[in-house]
């Protein structure tokens, strides 16, 4: 088994609670990771130890009086700098919302629940709102397998901190593939769930008490490295909690692993009118291939008769009305109802028009974005791509269209470009069916290989012993 600060949030959850590991040798160990690595990559921008080690000594107490608090007892983990953390500072990557929340989010709620312990946050994009990591409260975020190149945004300290091992699982938020397009430049794994399935409350929080905006399109979900703590940490903050009244109470069941044969894969090298870079649309043909060798049924299937630029723009179009709604643009005219509610019905147009492509397929393979990891740049400046400058705003085309249409979806790694970047596959499934979605994931592991860490991040001297101890977990 890899050592400590590699391995997943499932296996050292285990590990503490037969004893294998105290909590706080897995914090300590976390917190040297953090201290070697994190100057260079300033992925995690706040950081509590005393509070983390206190409450590690806590766990280690309760379970030597045989209590358990949860599925993450004693597990560390840092959050992304946009949900509330009582008492620990809270910023969005933007000065006006720079304050200390009196109450947790939901999601951390959850998780200190679970019996998790906050190490940090992770930095983020100015307001959550670019495909790089940097603001002007904490700066930039490098991506640990090219410093001279992004992490990706808006959740890229968290992709950068689980890349370098110094954080089992992070949970990012999605509006245009902000967990995604992070996992897929980072080589990790990211879920960006069903809209509704997590609770929004306490994301991006206003010390201002402004009525929230984002009410469609935006998620929250998991990364990490490993399927297993994807399934693991959904379960843990799916579901209604009695703050955002958008969240039915759908139940949040495990389902088990499938066999590959028995999976319908449609597979998409890139999406109509989309560029992709060659790179990543070989690497997703040749995983097409090695299932179809592996047994699964798969097909380079016809996508519904939709116009996906055209749904780019009415998402982007979305995404203006509601994060906008309390700040206009003077350059525009004011949204009313009925411009909402128009956009709202082309939209379920698509919505149906993706239901019924699923009723055929279990699964659509997918680029999760134009490009590998870039270098880091101006905002809007165009990238190249395969020779040709593409426009900046394309590199969530292939995320977005699913925030869109509100699927499920996950990044996972698969393979490296000839700069040795990380490249993902997107992974969508139908709606509400995330939980079977992460079963096929987990399946199709079984293919497309577990996480690799980036050359460089080694071990910590000191811990040969405990990766003896957890050996047998």
């Amino acid at each position: 088994m890899r050592d400590i600060v590699f391995a997943s949030a499932t296996q050292l959850a285990s590990a503490i609670r037969a004893g294998h590991l105290s909590a706080t040798t897995v914090l300590e160990a976390h917190l040297a990771q953090i201290d070697r690595y994190n100057p260079t990559l300033n992925a995690i921008i706040t950081l509590d130890a005393e509070r983390a080690h206190k409450r590690a000594r806590e766990a280690d107490m309760a379970l030597a009086r045989g209590e358990i608090w949860g599925p993450l007892h004693g597990v560390p983990f840092t959050l992304k700098d946009a949900h509330a953390t009582a008492g620990m500072r809270t910023t969005a990557g933007f000065p006006p919302l720079d304050h200390v929340p009196h109450d947790d989010s939901a999601v951390m709620a959850r998780l200190k629940a679970a019996g998790g312990i906050l190490i940090g946050k992770t930095n983020v994009a100015t307001l959550l709102a670019d495909y790089q990591t940097a603001n002007p409260i904490f700066g930039r975020t490098n991506n640990p397998w090219n410093i001279e190149r992004t992490p990706g945004g808006s959740s890229g300290g968290a992709a950068a901190a689980l890349a370098a091992g110094m954080t089992p699982f992070d949970i990012g938020t999605d509006l245009a593939g902000s967990i995604r397009i992070p996992a897929h430049f980072c080589g990790v794994f990211g879920l960006k769930p069903t809209e509704h399935r997590v609770s929004l409350a306490g994301v991006v929080p206003d010390p201002h008490d402004t009525p929230r905006s984002v009410r469609i399109m935006s998620c929250v979900g998991p990364m990490a490295r490993t399927v297993e703590d994807l399934a693991l940490l959904y379960a843990i903050i799916a579901g209604p909690d009695g703050r955002d009244t958008d969240v039915p109470p759908v139940p949040v069941d495990a389902m088990p692993e499938p066999a590959l044969e028995t999976l319908r894969v449609a597979v998409a090298p890139t999406l109509p009118g989309v560029p992709a870079a060659a790179s990543i649309r070989d690497a997703v043909a040749e995983l097409a291939q090695r299932l179809s060798h592996s047994g699964a049924h798969v097909e380079e299937a016809a996508l519904p008769a939709l116009d996906f630029n055209q749904d780019l723009a009415s998402a982007g179009e979305l995404i203006g009305m509601t994060v906008g709604a309390f700040q206009p643009d003077e350059r525009t005219a004011p949204t009313t109802l009925a411009h909402y509610l128009e956009a709202l019905d082309r939209r379920d147009r698509s919505i149906v028009a993706w239901e019924r492509f699923f009723a055929d397929w279990d699964v659509l393979l997918c680029p999760p974005s134009m490009t590998t990891a870039f270098p880091h740049c101006e905002t809007g400046a165009p990238l190249p791509v395969d020779g040709q400058q593409e426009v900046y705003w394309l590199v969530s085309a292939h995320t977005t269209l699913f925030n869109y249409t509100g699927q499920p979806a996950i990044v996972a790694p698969y393979a490296l470009d000839r700069d040795g970047l990380p490249i993902g596959v997107q992974l969508v499934g139908k709606r509400w069916d995330d939980a079977r979605l992460l079963a096929m994931a987990a399946a199709l592991t079984q293919v497309t290989g577990e996480f690799r860490r980036p050359p460089g991040y080694e071990r910590q001297k000191g811990q040969g012993t405990q990766r003896e101890a957890m050996r047998d977990v």
